[in-house]
């Protein structure tokens, strides 16, 4: 492998890895808002219970965040020199924002959030949380702004040396592209975060610990995915729709389509052959590509022949990753589904089977993201500013060694990361929330403080010493 193909596995890898931990933490973090918000509201101790426990898987995958983003930025400048140059006007400034919108955000309510309870007020408690997640959804909106730039790049131009100059902000920021790939990324974000709720309670509710706050998480998570899952899905047509019209290259390796054609055909399976440019050993289904595509039974879409065979982009990594991320809709939209008949048994709670299903769908989320990444990313080449800048032109001058050496430092070292977030966030798992004590039968539902303000009276009263001493006062 050559420098370029060896610097785009590191940065794969490296943002690969590091997507991961957006996509819990954004979906993780409006949970943990929500739960804050009912037991400001409410009172009841479920919610407090959950919040607390939530906020520990939701801190150890925004630490491993801060770790695995910072490195990013180093790597765009010692690895991607040449893009660095070319795009630092536009790209430069969206980062900035980032910073300025989110990352200040988020730092400056973050220790509230995780620390701040039974600190502050409730309701002071729920700003803090409602600020981290507003930042994580800033954070995000930057990103894809700037993604979204390199795949439709528009209100900016290139001079003589190729460095591009911004001319219309608002064109550069908000592309054609942009409000489809930003609410797919957090409709998924979102989803992953209610499957890996609902993973964690089924667990709990399978072994018949924590029965109260397994239910109430459980039930919330079910309800959440009913409602979004089906939304990604629309929002995965509409950004399908988006891209055949601006990249209908990538289109056409997403269903492994080669000729331009009238109401193709859909491919539920096959190996696409590049050097012989078709399919092999494929399975069609007639015109239904179209009506998903196009919305009609006979629309035309174009084929990965309108371009040469160099500039097109690796399909067989398109079109597989492709059907993994859609098999997974499919399957977690089932899995909803599966769960609303349930509820409407009233069998929810106790169907054993379903809580087996509800587990092994925990990390299924994580990996529709990755291969939704990779077709966006890989669907792109040659190209790293699409139509612009090719990716083998925006390498450093770095030598095939050094980035050899530096990726497999990364992939020790992040893979021990890895290690240590699985240790501890499985302990916490299954560890699962804490009970709440149950109200003493004398003065059912007193909180701490009442309980405390209770104590003290009794203390302070000369005609009502409790009995037994301190012992007693203690307990």
């Amino acid at each position: 492998m050559d420098a370029v193909q060896l610097a785009r596995l590191q940065f794969a890898f490296t943002i690969g890895f590091h997507i991961l931990w957006p996509t819990l933490t954004i979906g993780l973090a409006w949970f943990v808002t929500w739960l804050s918000a009912l037991w400001w509201r409410t009172g009841n101790t479920v919610y407090r219970d959950l919040m607390r426990f939530w906020l520990r898987i939701f801190a150890l995958g925004f630490g491993m965040g801060v770790i695995t983003g910072i490195v990013l930025s180093y790597e765009i400048g010692t690895n991607w020199a040449g893009f660095s140059r070319s795009v630092s006007n536009v790209i430069g400034p969206m980062f900035l924002y980032e910073t300025l919108t989110a990352f200040f955000l988020e730092a400056g309510f973050i220790g509230i959030m995780l620390f701040g309870e039974g600190r502050v007020s409730r309701g002071a408690h729920f700003f803090a949380c409602l600020m981290v997640a507003t930042g994580a959804l800033f954070s995000a909106t930057w990103i894809i702004a700037a993604n979204s730039w390199m795949q439709t790049p528009a209100g900016a131009v290139a001079d003589a040396d190729g460095i591009f100059h911004v001319v219309d902000w608002w064109q550069a920021v908000f592309t054609v592209s942009f409000p489809y790939r930003l609410a797919h990324m957090v409709c998924a974000s979102f989803v992953t975060g209610s499957f890996v709720v609902a993973g964690v309670s089924a667990f709990h509710l399978w072994r018949g610990t924590h029965p109260a706050a397994s239910r109430t998480a459980f039930s919330m998570a079910m309800w959440m995915a009913l409602i979004l899952t089906p939304t990604q899905i629309l929002l995965g047509d509409m950004q399908g729709r988006n891209t055949m019209d601006n990249q209908p290259v990538k289109l056409a390796a997403m269903e492994g389509l080669w000729d331009t054609t009238k109401g193709p055909a859909m491919t539920v399976i096959a190996w696409p052959d590049m050097s012989e440019q078709k399919n092999l050993y494929s399975i069609d289904i007639p015109h239904l590509a179209s009506l998903y595509l196009t919305h009609s039974w006979d629309g035309e879409v174009k084929g990965l022949k309108t371009v040469q065979p160099s500039e097109q982009p690796n399909v067989p990594v398109v079109f597989f990753a492709f059907r993994i991320m859609a098999g997974i809709g499919v399957l977690l939209l089932a899995t909803a589904v599966a769960g609303l008949v349930l509820r409407l048994r009233g069998r929810l709670f106790s169907a054993r089977w379903f809580h087996f299903l509800a587990m092994g769908t925990t990390p299924l989320g994580f990996v529709a993201v990755i291969a939704g990444w990779t077709v966006t990313e890989a669907g792109r080449q040659p190209w790293i500013v699409y139509g612009h800048l090719r990716t083998a032109d925006a390498v450093a001058p770095v030598t095939a060694g050094a980035v050899t050496t530096s990726l497999l430092i990364f992939f020790i070292v992040y893979n021990l990361l890895l290690a240590a977030f699985v240790w501890f966030a499985a302990r916490a798992a299954i560890k699962g929330p804490a009970d709440s004590a149950p109200p003493s039968a004398e003065h059912p539902g007193l909180d701490r403080t009442n309980v405390r303000n209770l104590a003290s009276s009794y203390t302070s009263s000369p005609s009502r010493q409790p009995v037994g001493g301190a012992g007693h006062a203690g307990a």
